[in-house]
């Protein structure tokens, strides 16, 4: 294990009023007292429970231990148990093939970060909350580190912790139980639902660096509803500062030798921290609110009415790359650097050096005699010449320091489903539930600290490039029939239908964000530096009807069989059928068989399909525009075109498939019980972002035998004026080097094991419980596609971004009023050919945690994640990008954390 013993001098904010806030909040549960029972007693209780899943199967009282298929249970107090307060950081902890990372500089996926499930795409996950189909985020993730690009799955973050009775984690294929994405598996997010008490949490935490300091406060309320019913209330607010995890970069290092820059300047470049030039770090998470209800009212003994739902908002903030004013190779094209030209003639060549690109503000060919557009290297007075005559214009004499945009996003989150359930008559068997649900996820984009190069000296600084909402309605009727058929329990026919529409929107950011200057022509970039404004409002909609029918029963004491069959229809893109079998078979009381083939698929959602989206990334040291653009846009086609002169066919979009597979065994030994389970997935034609197309190509293309064109700019002018294209079409895109669009494309295999297994024991006059739970995930490229092959960067990255091997162990003990719990987790060597970095090593971290139960209301808890600071291996080209560490870095890249926490219940 590397530990970080030369720690990074990071910024740390002063907020002395959050602090405060902090210290009340934590005081306030010694205000009233009542008794309740301890966390112990109510983890024993618990463990002599048999544990009752509602997620797989549709049978009534069916327990974890006979289910066909492994589910996880996590209670909720289990689920809380480490220093974050975020759904998605507990869940990587809790379950070891779940996988989530920090996203520094990812643009939209630093709002919301992507999550893996066994090594696949978010969007391969299904979420459920109550056993409902969960909306998804607005956010799709273009740089998902290659495993994520493209996805569009749901925002778990905007779950609270304290709203969770428990979690189920059905670890298998659903898709003809429940419909699209429940290829990897499906998460079921179980709210609370008692109808008396009270609990409130104070938390408070910080790094061992001292920053990314972070506190929440939430709040659990039950009330009764009438003489029959309940509401289930909680609250949660947060606030999570930054870190800072970057070093100096060398370009910038040769400025300050060269006395070009002072170390001094980086708080006027950045704002935000005065130890380096540029962000790096995790985000800044201010204003987190979330709210969530459950509730149910028996109207009698036939029938109950139920009704759940949240609203939730955020505001995310990140950082993007350093635009340095005066080094080549690192320069930004379009808003400091002009073309290369000879030092000795001042003229264009392609094998001199770059020069500075300046600005006649009347348009003209030079702005004063002498200093021609696009072709000055600076002198010992060209700078002062610049600044002296009122027509000439450069960002070297605006802005010399160069500046790093600052990115994030306003996040919306609200839901709400609505239903009544019961029999239809009393001892018939058959009952229903009948639902009715909306959910929407909305980003409202925003950019400080950079600008629209093309508007000259009137660009703003600030930008709102607009934003974008995933709107879901669903409908559903579903039965459940059950009758003896002669087998050892009754048979339980279950059936129904949905339907479900989903629309995206997109909405136009401010005119300048996306604007076309008067100094477009001469050479400078459009749009807002970094993320480009939308120049539109769009929407996109798309619908889909299934009907299922899911039979599952105990044939006899040793043999349960499950069977299900699904067909669904989609308005764009067709429809399909799929299955399910499982089984268990009961060898003995302690010895377990069970197995489960099943079909399933992604439909892509009206996002992906209908996306545009233009971000600058980092290709090779030199910062390019890069879009992405529905295939069915004018630029879309124009690129399949492209592509399809190849001669290996045309792209399209439809849905992926899957074929699941997985065997098992559960076993009881020695008062321990575990469970080992083997499974593949086959994904075959997968939704994916495909190779980037050469735009200026696409236009030579598109303009015939003969043409060539030298910029996008002069391609959409000239084809516009013949009326080839419609110019309209392509507003916002002169500055576009090449983009992308979604389509189906390659095929994979994933294979792996999941090893669960749990002692409880009598330990030093206490109770003690041992936790293993291990995954072995590895998934490989079978196909890259012929039509729109994904790069050899994605493919390294599905294949090798991701540990093969994760586990923990943990130990909680619970002796009178103190609880203790100590976890390690082992993350197996990963490589990042991103960066250039592989064969990074395996790491253990761990966890300790101390609680004591002051008298039956109030506990204190104290605690440390990462307790011996360990941090991934430092990127060898750090002083190339700045990256301190790997981003994907499966475990983080703050260090050790630590956290203090209070607890009152009434």
């Amino acid at each position: 294990m590397k530990i970080k013993n030369a720690k990074l001098n990071c910024h740390k904010k002063n907020k002395f009023s959050k602090k405060t806030a902090i210290a009340m909040a934590i005081s306030l549960p010694l205000m009233t007292t009542t008794s309740i029972q301890s966390f112990a007693q109510e983890q024993k209780a618990e463990d002599t429970v048999e544990k009752v899943i509602v997620t797989g199967t549709r049978m009534m009282n069916r327990s974890a231990a006979d289910s066909p298929v492994p589910v996880d249970i996590i209670s909720g107090d289990e689920f809380r148990q480490n220093s974050s307060a975020d759904v998605q950081d507990m869940l990587r902890t809790a379950v070891p093939s779940f996988n989530v990372n920090s996203q520094p500089i990812s643009d939209a996926a630093t709002i919301v970060r992507p999550a893996n499930l066994r090594g696949l795409s978010p969007d391969n996950v299904l979420v459920l909350v109550n056993g409902k189909r969960r909306h998804r985020g607005s956010i799709i993730s273009f740089l998902g580190g290659g495993i994520s690009d493209g996805a569009q799955g749901v925002d778990i973050s905007a779950i609270p912790s304290m709203a969770l009775k428990q979690v189920e984690v059905l670890r298998d294929g659903a898709s003809s139980q429940y419909g699209s994405d429940a290829i990897a598996g499906v998460l079921n997010f179980i709210l609370k639902d008692e109808s008396e008490g009270f609990e409130v949490v104070a938390r408070y935490g910080s790094t061992y660096e001292g920053d990314g300091d972070n506190y929440t406060i939430a709040a659990n309320a039950g009330l009764p509803l009438g003489d029959s019913g309940f509401v289930n209330l909680t609250a949660e607010i947060k606030d999570v500062e930054g870190t800072v995890r970057s070093v100096v970069r060398s370009d910038v290092a040769g400025m300050i030798d060269g006395g070009y820059l002072q170390s001094s300047d980086f708080l006027e470049i950045n704002s935000y921290t005065g130890e380096v030039p540029q962000y790096w770090g995790t985000p800044d998470v201010e204003g987190d609110v979330k709210l969530f209800i459950n509730s149910a009212y028996e109207i009698n003994d036939k029938a109950e009415l139920y009704l759940f739902g949240n609203y939730g908002e955020r505001e995310v903030t990140g950082g993007f790359f350093y635009r340095n004013p005066v080094t080549e190779g690192s320069q930004r094209g379009g808003v400091y650097a002009g073309p290369k030209v000879n030092p000795a003639t001042g003229l264009l060549d392609p094998n001199g050096v770059h020069s500075v690109l300046v600005g006649d503000l009347d348009g003209g060919s030079s702005c004063i005699d002498g200093i021609p557009i696009n072709g000055v290297i600076p002198d010992a007075g060209f700078l002062a010449d610049v600044a002296a005559s009122d027509n000439c214009f450069s960002f070297i004499t605006d802005i010399p320091n160069g500046f790093v945009p600052r990115f994030g996003g306003n996040n919306e989150d609200q839901a709400i489903t609505v239903g009544v359930r019961g029999e239809l008559s009393v001892g018939t068997g058959l009952s229903y539930d009948l639902s009715a649900q909306r959910g929407s996820n909305k980003t409202e984009f925003f950019i400080r600290n950079t600008i629209n190069a093309s508007l000259g000296p009137a660009t703003p600084r600030d930008f709102v490039p607009g934003g974008q909402e995933q709107t879901e309605t669903q409908f559903n009727v579903d039965f459940v029939y059950r009758v003896d058929a002669g087998f050892e329990s009754e048979l339980n026919i279950a059936f129904g239908a949905e339907y479900r529409e989903e629309e995206f929107d997109l909405f136009a950011g401010d005119a300048a964000s996306f604007a076309l200057g008067p100094l477009a022509s001469q050479g400078f970039s459009s749009s807002s530096n970094g993320f480009g404004g939308f120049p539109r409002d769009t929407s996109a909609s798309q619908d889909s009807t299934a009907f299922y029918v899911d039979v599952e029963t105990d044939i006899t004491e040793q043999l349960t069989l499950a069977v299900a069959v699904r067909t669904e229809e989609f308005s764009e893109f067709g429809n399909t059928t799929d299955f399910k079998v499982a089984s268990i078979f009961h060898v003995s009381d302690d010895f377990r068989i069970r197995g489960a083939i099943s079909t399933g698929f992604h439909a892509p959602t009206a996002g992906q399909a209908n996306i545009t989206n233009v971000t600058t990334q980092n290709v090779q040291g030199v910062l390019v525009d890069q879009g992405t653009l529905p295939l069915s846009s004018a630029a879309g086609q124009l690129g399949a075109d492209f592509i399809a002169s190849a001669g290996n066919g045309r792209p399209s979009l439809g849905p992926e498939e899957a074929n699941n597979f997985s065997i098992g065994v559960g076993f009881d030994v020695a008062g321990s019980v575990w469970t080992i389970d083997y499974y593949n997935i086959e994904l075959t034609d997968r939704v994916s972002l495909g190779a980037n197309v050469d735009f200026l190509d696409a236009l030579n293309f598109t303009g015939g035998a003969g043409s060539n064109f030298a910029t996008v700019s002069e391609a959409l002018t000239t084809l516009d004026a013949q009326g080839v294209i419609d110019r309209q079409q392509f507003v916002g895109l002169d500055d576009l080097s090449e983009f992308r669009f979604f389509s189906n494309s390659f095929s994979t295999t994933t294979t792996g094991i999941d090893i669960v297994g749990n002692y409880s024991f009598d330990m030093w006059g206490g109770d003690s419980r041992l936790t293993v739970a291990a995954n072995y995930n590895k998934t490989e490229v079978d196909s890259v596609g012929t039509i729109n092959p994904i790069s050899a960067g994605r493919v390294a990255a599905i294949e090798d971004l991701l540990p093969t091997t994760r586990a923990n162990i943990s130990w909680s003990h619970t002796e009178g009023q103190i609880r203790t719990l100590l976890r390690a987790n082992y993350y197996g060597g990963w490589d990042d050919t991103g960066n250039g970095v592989n064969g990074i090593g395996a790491e253990v971290l761990i966890d300790a945690q101390v609680a004591y139960q002051f008298n039956d209301q109030l506990e204190f808890v104290v605690g440390v994640d990462n307790l011996l600071d360990a941090y991934p291996e430092e990127n060898p080209g750090a002083g190339g990008s700045g990256q301190l560490y790997s981003e994907s870095s499966p475990f983080g890249f703050n260090g050790g954390t630590w956290y203090l926490q209070a607890r009152y219940t009434y």
